[in-house]
């Protein structure tokens, strides 16, 4: 009787306490590093393109680049496999097996590779019963095999996508293998496309328990090496913001896709504006570039030091857009840690730089406070702006400016934490 009463006092439990079997401690800041798929996609003619194709050379020169070109010390520290990895059958056991020909030393040897040059390595999946691209998927019945193989291989962290599965198994699929990643015993992250492919808003989605099962998940549609692709992403967070932005904070993340700073569809302008944007918005640093063959002002907008600490924020709340002008300049505010504040000031304009006036007290700041600012770009300092001082700032066509800004005196009355407010409320700097 007493073991009857244990078992049932422990499922019991097991029903009541999921988050307690999924919070994993891990991406307490976003995760920043390097993913495949937008930059080298599916390709797999290593033959006719043996520098480009998704081979173990491919993983073990990036990691080379990321390790030697200083972007593991600001803390690009994954390096991400995506689909078109594996063989198109699994083995005699069951087991999800690497291409032989295009990874003959398995991923075993790629993750100790990666782990020796300091670095993690991620690994991509889908629960579904094909991958998006026609490779063996994670049916419901291989979620506990397969996460106990990505363990067994060293792997850091899983994304795992959503092709060939129905609302149902997703539902099912998502939080099983978050559990069992889980109970590897190994720390893994975990990336999920599942409300992607829901439509990314209530009711389908139900943020609060994706935040209790992933880490980060993709929201919307796949980035592409466009502008327009950037924008209608932008435009996309923007518009829902009052749903997305509460749901983000440390440990889980809203991820609007890789940066594609440094391919082909961006200018230098918009570069930096992706980077700016991104980064108010809370959002995952994963690159998806040539690192062999980057351009020095693309590497320069990547490697912001300031940036990335203000991506990096322990205080893990994400930015929202508090203007939108008929200028078509709109003003983005993140609350950082210390009283400080980042400002994107982004400008959708197509015609010629744009001279944008403004104060602090027009965007909610509280009154009586002084501020520093640093232009996060340009490195520029502006000493002692009041609250009531009214500014300027030049913002390029489809170019931004960034200013993280940081109290030097402050109002005598406290203000408090927003989080969240309902629509139309404002959104206010945070002073902790």
């Amino acid at each position: 009787l007493a073991l009857a009463l244990a078992l049932a006092l422990a499922l019991a439990l097991a029903v009541a306490l999921p988050a307690l079997a999924l919070e994993n401690g891990l991406a307490r800041t976003p995760p920043m590093g390097w993913l495949a798929w937008e930059r080298f996609r599916c390709n797999v003619d290593c033959r006719a393109d043996p520098r480009n194709c998704i081979s173990e050379m491919l993983f073990f020169e990036m990691a080379d680049r990321l390790a030697e070109d200083g972007w593991r010390d600001l803390g690009y520290k994954y390096i991400n496999i995506d689909d078109c990895w594996s063989a198109k059958q699994r083995d005699a056991a069951g087991r999800l097996v690497p291409d032989p020909e295009r990874f003959p030393r398995g991923i075993k040897a790629l993750a100790d590779y990666v782990h020796a040059r300091g670095l993690k390595l991620g690994i991509y999946g889908d629960l579904g019963t094909l991958t998006c691209g026609g490779y063996p998927g994670t049916t419901l019945d291989r979620v506990e095999q397969d996460a106990q193989t990505f363990a067994e291989w060293g792997v850091d962290m899983l994304k795992l996508d959503g092709c060939y599965s129905s609302g149902e198994e997703q539902a099912e699929g998502y939080p099983e293998m978050a559990r069992a990643l889980n109970a590897t015993g190994r720390p893994i992250v975990y990336s999920c496309s599942w409300p992607a492919y829901q439509g990314g808003l209530p009711p389908k989605v139900n943020y609060t328990i994706l935040a209790e099962v992933c880490n980060l998940w993709r929201n919307y549609d796949d980035i592409q090496d466009s502008w327009d692709s950037v924008l209608s992403i932008l435009d996309w967070f923007s518009a829902n913001q009052d749903v997305l932005q509460p749901a983000a904070g440390p440990g889980h993340w809203n991820d609007p896709d890789m940066l594609i700073i440094g391919n082909f569809g961006l200018s230098d302008e918009q570069s930096r504006s992706q980077m700016a944007l991104w980064t108010v918005m809370a959002a995952p640093l994963l690159m998806s570039t040539d690192l062999r063959t980057i351009s020095a002002s693309a590497k320069e907008i990547l490697q912001n030091r300031l940036m990335i600490q203000i991506n990096q924020d322990p205080l893990g709340i994400q930015g929202r857009r508090i203007v939108k002008e008929k200028s078509h300049i709109e003003v983005f505010l993140r609350p950082l840690s210390k009283a400080a504040s980042a400002l994107v000031f982004f400008s959708r304009r197509t015609d010629m730089p744009f001279v944008y006036t403004t104060s602090l007290a027009k965007l909610h700041f509280p009154e009586d406070a002084v501020y520093e600012v640093q232009d996060v770009y340009s490195g520029k300092i502006i000493s002692g702006l009041k609250t009531g001082d009214s500014f300027s700032v030049v913002i390029d066509p489809s170019g931004v400016v960034m200013w993280y800004l940081y109290p030097t005196a402050l109002p005598a009355q406290p203000w408090h934490v927003v989080r969240q407010q309902a629509p139309g409320e404002g959104f206010h700097p945070v002073l902790l």
